[in-house]
């Protein structure tokens, strides 16, 4: 990408900051030069944003974009286009490729493909162990002291399930201030799971994946990041009772932080009905009781950010029986529209939250300190224009990176978004996601 002092100067006239009173904005070498009524600039190329939602770019806690390995599910590339067309200026990338991200050597290798494309700023996360495998550290200081400069660090897909191993990464992350995020599900409570446990699994006969599975791991960790003084962060969170675990670690003073997905938001098992592979996740979809749950941590400031989980597949690994069916969902493109449909239009939260939730916290918890700032002049200018108004039929059309597994292909959601920009440079412009060309020029 060229230089921010190359990049073009752009004029939002009439946007709503966070969904509040409306301000022009201008955006001159990646950054914004002003925010004020009336601004204009010559040669500026002027976006009339009358009416949208002007929020920070947002900020992807947890996102697989399987490069290096798994190409044919997503790229850097194709998953960065994804992310910048749901209005995404920075993603996290998950360690779960091949080779695994655990060494310094891959997620240097990561970052430079995100560099390259130039769509949204790409940081890695860190394996915890070694190959993900759970029983020896992986090069933790290594990864962090990287050009990469990892902050984060996960074996998502699979738990730290050790609690020496889970203590002993807890210690070492708080000598370069970091974080372990844990998958919580012990594996043993898990075993052949295929849905959430309860009336429906058991009607269609599919074992079943017990809430206590991860509510369990959770007490755990907020016990030992208590004793030991770190940071945890608890990925897609799922239940009721893991929001109840979370609530009163912090009432203890824990450092704890937690994330719930846009489908843990919306979706139940009883989706699972059809058998459609789409709708088959980890952690698995849950009930009625559970997504009202959440949604009321998230409204409360218990659970404090949404992240995708982002999960593409080629379309053989889900077009089969759901016992065989790979978990994921792809998410980016639809996330920003689902957390309007479940929580916005339901008055849980406003535009202000979603810009908390959806990109300043996250980027806080990751130590992203160009992502996620105020929309004021000084700043980094990577902000998202939101147009809330429209409703339409969420499809294929809808999405741009090399997988289809979505979860609401057929589904209305409200929303759009009209433009991303990503230090600077439109990404997305009137809707339409730049080409490749255009971004890196």
């Amino acid at each position: 990408m060229s230089p921010a002092s190359e990049s073009p100067v752009l004029l939002l006239r009439g946007a709503r900051l966070e969904g509040g009173d409306a301000a022009d904005i201008l955006i001159d070498g990646g950054r914004i030069a002003e925010v004020g009524s009336g601004l204009s600039r010559a040669g500026a190329t002027v976006v009339d944003a009358d009416g949208l939602v002007a929020l920070p770019g947002l900020v992807d806690l947890h996102t697989h974009l399987r490069e290096p390995g798994y190409e044919a599910s997503e790229t850097i590339l194709t998953g960065s286009r994804a992310a910048a067309a749901g209005g995404f200026t920075a993603v996290f990338a998950m360690p779960n490729t091949s080779p695994v991200a655990d060494t310094a050597g891959v997620v240097e290798q990561e970052l430079a493909l995100g560099e390259a494309a130039g769509y949204v700023t790409v940081q890695p996360i860190g394996a915890v162990t070694v190959g993900q495998k759970g029983d020896r550290l992986a090069e933790l200081g290594a990864m962090a002291s990287s050009r990469a400069r990892v902050r984060v660090f996960s074996d998502d897909g699979f738990c730290v399930f050790d609690p020496l191993i889970m203590r002993r990464a807890l210690e070492y992350v708080k000598a370069f201030d970091g974080v372990v995020a844990q998958h919580a599900q012990d594996p043993r409570l898990t075993e052949g799971a295929q849905l959430n446990e309860g009336a429906v699994s058991a009607e269609l006969g599919l074992a079943g994946w017990p809430a206590v599975a991860e509510e369990s791991i959770i007490a755990r960790d907020v016990l030992l990041a208590q004793h030991v003084g770190s940071r945890l962060h608890v990925c897609h969170l799922s239940t009721a009772g893991s929001v109840d675990i979370i609530r009163w670690a912090k009432k203890r003073g824990v450092n704890v932080t937690a994330e719930v997905t846009p489908h843990h938001l919306l979706l139940t098992d009883e989706l699972a009905r059809g058998y459609d592979a789409r709708f088959k996740v980890n952690p698995p979809l849950r009930r009625e009781e559970d997504v009202l749950a959440v949604r009321e941590g998230l409204a409360d400031g218990t659970i404090d950010i949404v992240a995708t989980d982002h999960a593409p597949h080629p379309a053989e690994a889900k077009a089969c029986e759901w016992q065989a069916a790979a978990n994921g969902m792809v998410g980016l493109e639809s996330a920003l529209r689902v957390v309007q449909l479940a929580m916005v239009d339901t008055g849980l939260l406003q535009w202000a939250d979603v810009a908390r939730v959806l990109s300043r916290t996250p980027a806080r918890i990751g130590r992203l300190e160009s992502h996620g700032t105020p929309l004021e002049a000084g700043q980094p200018a990577s902000v998202t224009l939101y147009d809330p108004a429209p409703v339409r039929t969420f499809s294929a059309d809808d999405l741009h990176g090399r997988s289809r597994n979505s979860p609401y292909l057929g589904r209305e959601l409200p929303g759009e978004v009209r433009w991303t920009i990503h230090r600077g440079r439109a990404t997305v412009a009137d809707g339409l996601l730049k080409d490749a060309a255009e971004v890196s020029a």
